[in-house]
């Protein structure tokens, strides 16, 4: 078995982790990425930057960063994966090491380990097989964009780039040992309501309050079960009104209120009937909200399908080939199913079945964000593996 080096793979998260670069703003990132890849032997021709960024709804700075590597030994091409962006709470981050973990010494920033553990594995592992030239299969690694924005890297890859690989390994989660083989589909929606503009004390009662339509409609999906954790019998969901948005001043029955929604669900048709309970909320509440000209509101919806749901079998060949990984390092494979989308999801649709691993990260999106170094380590020993097909399936 091959053990990757430990103290470069270090080296490069700490040096990745600092860089500043939210969605849409991943080019010194991708730079970083591409000026270590040249420098192992790799000729700039051979890395190739994709046109994601030009589909996005955030105008992006730089595509997804592909390296393709062909075999010396026979096997289906593999796939190791990571995204490049980050939350905006990460930008400041200053890793400091404490311990068995890194963590920011900023203490009002993020660590950004979400998601550059996962890029630092998939960079030492393509360095390692390049600078020691050791026998693999056909390799494709990618550093997806745009991730914690709605997964835009990988549903808009360029999937004539990738090279048809026949499996994907994709490092974005926490324990070394964790296999996720499906996460949730999520659908989100931007809710426009109107109502009627008039003075708040002069004549209120002639105004129609875009804002008491929507608190209605909220506090109805709250009273019944639709709004957070949504239990319905067998079926399980989510739902979140994250974003609330209207109104100038006080003196004014505000006629304009802009929310942002999402809902979730492992079953396609419980988290349409979701969002349908959501619509059916809003368009009631409007029609409760009347003024005393007989006036009413309305409500407007915009939403789209971010990503669907997916479970891939225990049977799949590269979950064979994660957990055979995991096991040689001595642990014990933790088969998982996610609640967030992951690049997993648009990879799957565009056929590649993908497992998601983890390189380390805990208590991402928050200022209390660590890195594990051992499970960090880990990572780095399974994704070596798995690259270079000592991990069978």
């Amino acid at each position: 078995m091959h053990e990757p080096n430990l103290n470069r793979a270090l080296e490069l998260v700490l040096a990745l982790m600092p860089i500043p670069g939210r969605s849409g703003e991943e080019s010194i990132v991708a730079e970083f990425i591409r000026e270590h890849l040249q420098a192992a032997g790799v000729a700039p021709g051979d890395i190739v930057v994709d046109k994601a960024h030009t589909k996005t709804p955030l105008a992006g700075n730089t595509g997804n960063l592909i390296l393709k590597l062909p075999g010396t030994v026979k096997g289906p091409r593999r796939m190791l994966s990571a995204h490049m962006d980050t939350v905006p709470l990460c930008v400041g981050s200053q890793p400091r090491r404490e311990g068995d973990f890194i963590r920011s010494a900023n203490p009002a920033t993020a660590l950004g380990a979400d998601d550059r553990s996962g890029a630092a594995v998939v960079l030492n592992t393509a360095l390692e097989i390049i600078e020691r030239k050791l026998p693999h299969p056909p390799l494709t690694f990618c550093w997806f964009i745009q991730e914690e924005i709605g997964l835009y890297g990988a549903r808009f890859a360029d999937a004539k780039l990738l090279g048809k690989p026949a499996m994907c390994f994709n490092y974005d989660g926490g324990s070394a040992g964790k296999v996720t083989i499906g996460a949730t589909g999520g659908y989100r929606m931007a809710i426009d309501v109107r109502g009627v503009a008039s003075h708040a004390g002069v004549a209120p009662e002639k105004g129609v309050s875009a804002i008491a339509i929507a608190s209605l409609a909220i506090a109805d999906l709250h009273r019944n079960g639709w709004h957070g954790l949504v239990v319905k019998g067998s079926q399980r969901g989510t739902s979140n009104v994250g974003v609330i948005a209207g109104g100038d001043a006080t003196n004014v029955v505000t006629d304009r209120v802009q929310l942002r929604v999402e809902a979730r669900s492992h079953h396609p048709k419980f988290r349409e009937r979701i969002v349908r309970e959501i619509e059916k909320a809003f368009k009631n509440a409007a029609k409760e909200v009347t003024s005393s000209l007989k006036k009413k509101g309305s409500v407007a919806f915009d939403g789209r399908l971010d990503y669907e749901a997916f479970k891939l079998s225990d049977k799949e060949p590269c979950v064979a080939v994660a957990r055979s990984a995991v096991e040689s390092i001595g642990r014990e494979p933790e088969l998982a199913i996610s609640n967030g989308g992951l690049d997993a999801n648009w990879l799957f649709q565009h056929g590649i079945p993908t497992v998601t691993l983890g390189s380390g990260q805990q208590s991402p999106h928050t200022v209390n964000e660590a890195l594990s170094i051992p499970d960090f380590h880990d990572g780095c020993r399974v994704a070596l593996r798995i690259a270079t097909g000592t991990a069978k399936n």
